[in-house]
């Protein structure tokens, strides 16, 4: 790739010049004017650009080494560049190191979808308490669902609503910090799903109280009050010593402070128990970056991560960290090669880093040759390569117990930075040498110490555990229905329903049943995804009730699919076969009768002209739901085209609509073969007569009408093929000016010959209207 020629002013005035020879190290020789170093600037600019490209496209080939050095060369250039730029870099490290300790996704999936038992939250795995329900339909206890801990929901990857706090940051600019364990509970935003709380309540009752406990921990360090968790957690753990978020609350207790030997203690004594948990791998990769070992807290971060790809503060935390290392500032202190080596990336390949990057250094610039040889930018974006080559390597990845890849330390010697240095490094460093990663000298020591791992701790309740007489079906029944829970939903503010149920309120207010929240938000997604946790509970302990609730399910189901009798009918106004018939839906009652229409399966409702005396006419047409675009406030916009006629046998009215038991008409075949041909005489007289009234019409008015009902359809060689007769019949029915009467007689009549002299009345009426 060659540099283009750049223009340069002068005072003889703009001409264009080529570029200077280069040597190494320069863009051009001499001039210092003003125009060289905006020349020099481009270049400069276009050059780091080249450099964070190929950073990124090496790093999704997995050459790792080649991409720290590219990126490096970018810093040192002056690239603009932040720690969130490094994104693409950290998920291929992450990727790396899945592969290399044979973690696979979906080990870590299956392991997420089956551990912790009963009423476990999803995140932490512990019990589930002050339960929350996310739009995806899967509940977390709320402490896990901080945006500051969790963007993404662990089973489906659907993105979590942000927490207020963070919220409120994103709006200002400026990225959240990763808060301690308890921080911004209270402004989450998030709310106690009442039915799950309910039943936490009543089936487990002291482990409600024990989170409770815990949850006063949270808040007391939240307000920075270290001394008095520590002492609390310290009591709570002489009656309860197998509570392990007591302890993830102490070793946070004791990080504030500064006691980091203490932290790691209570974590490495966690991480023996679940060696699978994200979050602890993360506040024990915080202690020991703040005790100053980089190296060290590096590997724990892409521990996390590999356990839970979108654990974001670990994320952040390894942006974070490779940045200061690739930084010109960093490399100039001239790191050690063991600190680099030490990256899994280059783990059993040790590669002199800084000396890597002065000899680059001293290049300075690349061969035209070089230039041409780096990869252009693939036109889609590097995240959707990443994800793809990820799924493509993590089929083939070895499979492996997390317990018995307990995280390696993979460098003796810490790697430091430049702050870090003197005395306090040294004090640190004898207190974190003892233990900083847990091993098997760990498990020994906690073996002597007597802590066994303990399969009915706090965090693997099994189902077993609920007693007979507590289950309870009134527990799960919809306050709106007063029946058993079917496909129950839960609100934003924490109430559940039957999925139809809450439909049914929102078609009238846009505010929750019980507790008149609103739920605008809620109603403009649309999403209503069932509740897992609690429709998996109904099945496992109300199995002939959810079988019976089913059957009257699906006994109104079949009514409501029935398209002869009870057909439900729209009051609006005439449509035709074949025709389109756009509607604006905003009445409660239709708003329901539309979403029955699509909910069975059969997409078709009748539609009729209001009739003063019967309330409908005797005669309509059935409509075909081709599309349905629902509005944020309820309403809809639904597209339908006309299909077959009806005559009305019986009407009546079911949840505020109108319905009706209909027979189908047909037209009534001609079989003489004369009056056949002069049908077809009088069809070809009617069919020129209205394409020549259409021609007639003014531009407005053609425009209009094939704006909104399309271009007249062709004349059809066969008259009897279809029971309604031609189409284009239908179509000029539509557009013509004509008294809903007539336009109603034409609609009921079963004679093609009536119908093809009825239009011709009225062609020939409008047609004199035209030559005046």
């Amino acid at each position: 790739m060659s540099f283009p020629a750049v223009a340069r002013s002068s005072s003889r005035g703009n001409r264009e010049m080529a570029p200077r020879p280069r040597s190494r190290g320069r863009f051009w020789e001499g001039g210092g004017g003003s125009g060289d170093r905006l020349e020099r600037a481009a270049a400069e600019s276009e050059r780091w650009e080249l450099l964070l490209r190929r950073g990124e496209l090496l790093a999704l080939g997995g050459h790792l080494k080649g991409a720290l050095e590219a990126y490096a060369a970018a810093l040192r250039r002056g690239a603009p560049v932040r720690p969130e730029c490094l994104g693409t870099l950290v998920d291929c490290l992450v990727l790396n190191y899945r592969l290399r300790h044979g973690l696979g996704w979906s080990a870590a999936r299956a392991a997420d979808a089956g551990a912790g038992g009963l009423l476990s939250c999803l995140g932490c795995r512990g019990f589930l308490s002050e339960p929350v329900t996310v739009p995806c339909g899967h509940s977390y206890c709320r402490r896990c669902l901080r945006r500051e801990l969790r963007a993404r929901c662990r089973l489906c990857r659907d993105r979590l609503p942000p927490a207020a706090a963070a919220a409120a940051a994103d709006a200002e600019g400026t990225p959240p910090r990763p808060p301690p364990l308890a921080a911004a509970i209270a402004a989450s935003g998030f709310r106690t799903s009442v039915v799950l709380n309910h039943l936490a309540e009543k089936w487990f009752p002291s482990q409600q109280e024990r989170a409770r406990a815990a949850g006063r921990l949270g808040e007391l360090l939240h307000q920075g009050r270290h001394r008095e968790a520590l002492a609390a957690a310290g009591e709570a753990l002489r009656a309860e010593p197998s509570n392990l978020t007591l302890k993830i609350y102490r070793a946070e207790s004791y990080a504030g402070l500064g006691e980091f030997k203490a932290a790691i203690e209570d974590l490495n004594a966690v991480l023996f128990q679940l060696p699978g948990w994200p979050e602890v791998y993360f506040r024990k990769g915080k202690v020991l970056h703040d005790a100053g070992f980089l190296g060290d807290a590096l590997q724990l971060f892409l521990q996390c991560l590999a356990l839970d790809e979108d654990f974001a503060p670990a994320k952040l935390e390894v942006e974070k960290i490779l940045f200061d290392l690739l930084s010109p500032e960093n490399l100039k202190e001239g790191l050690k090669d063991s600190s680099w080596s030490s990256l899994p990336c280059t783990k059993n390949k040790p590669f002199g880093f800084p000396s890597v990057m002065e000899e680059f250094h001293s290049a300075s610039e690349l061969s035209p040759e070089q230039n041409e040889e780096i990869p252009e930018t693939p036109a889609e974006p590097v995240k959707g390569s990443l994800n793809r080559a990820r799924s493509a390597q993590a089929i083939n990845s070895t499979e492996m117990s997390t317990r018995e890849d307990c995280l390696k330390r993979v460098s003796s010697e810490p790697l430091l930075s430049v702050q870090e240095k003197g005395a306090l490094l040294k004090r640190k460093l004898s207190l974190l040498e003892q233990d900083v990663i847990v091993n098997e000298d760990g498990r020994n020591k906690l073996k002597k110490q007597g802590e066994m791992p303990n399969e009915a701790c706090t965090f693997s309740l099994t189902c077993g555990d609920i007693p007979e007489g507590l289950i309870d079906a009134s527990d799960f029944e919809c306050s709106l229905c007063m029946r058993l829970f079917f496909e129950p939903v839960t609100t934003p503010c924490g109430h559940s329903f039957c999925k139809n149920c809450l439909e049914r309120c929102l078609d009238h207010t846009p505010y929750c049943p019980l507790c008149k929240e609103s739920l605008k938000e809620y109603l403009a997604d649309r999403r209503y995804c069932v509740t897992q946790l609690l429709e998996e509970l109904i099945v496992k302990y109300l199995p002939d009730e959810l079988s019976e609730r089913k059957k009257i399910y699906d006994e109104e189901t079949a009514e409501l699919s029935h398209l002869t009798k009870n057909v439900p009918i729209f009051v609006c106004t005439i449509a035709y076969p074949t025709v389109p018939c756009p509607l604006h839906v905003f009445e409660p009652r239709y708003r329901l009768m539309i979403r029955r229409s699509i909910q069975t399966g059969t997409k078709q409702f009748g539609m009729c002209v209001s009739d003063k005396q019967n309330g409908f006419a005797d005669y309509g047409c059935m409509l075909q739901i081709r599309n349905v675009h629902f509005l944020p406030d309820g309403r809809s916009v639904v597209d339908t085209v006309g299909g077959k006629r009806f005559k009305v046998l019986k009407r009546g009215m079911k949840d505020g609509y109108c319905t009706a038991d209909i027979e189908y008409l047909e037209d009534v075949k001609v079989e003489n073969e004369d009056e056949l041909e002069s049908l077809r005489q009088l069809h070809n007289l009617v069919y020129s007569q209205a394409c020549s009234w259409f021609q007639n019409l003014r531009d407005r008015f053609r425009s209009q009408i094939l704006q909104h009902f399309g271009s007249m359809p062709r004349r059809e060689e066969n008259l009897q093929a279809t029971p309604n007769g031609p189409a284009w019949c239908w179509w000029l029915l539509a557009v013509l000016p004509v008294d809903p009467r007539y336009q109603l007689s034409v609609l009921s009549m079963k004679s093609l010959k009536e119908r093809l002299t009825k239009i011709q009345h009225i062609l020939t009426y409008f047609s004199r209207d035209q030559s005046k």
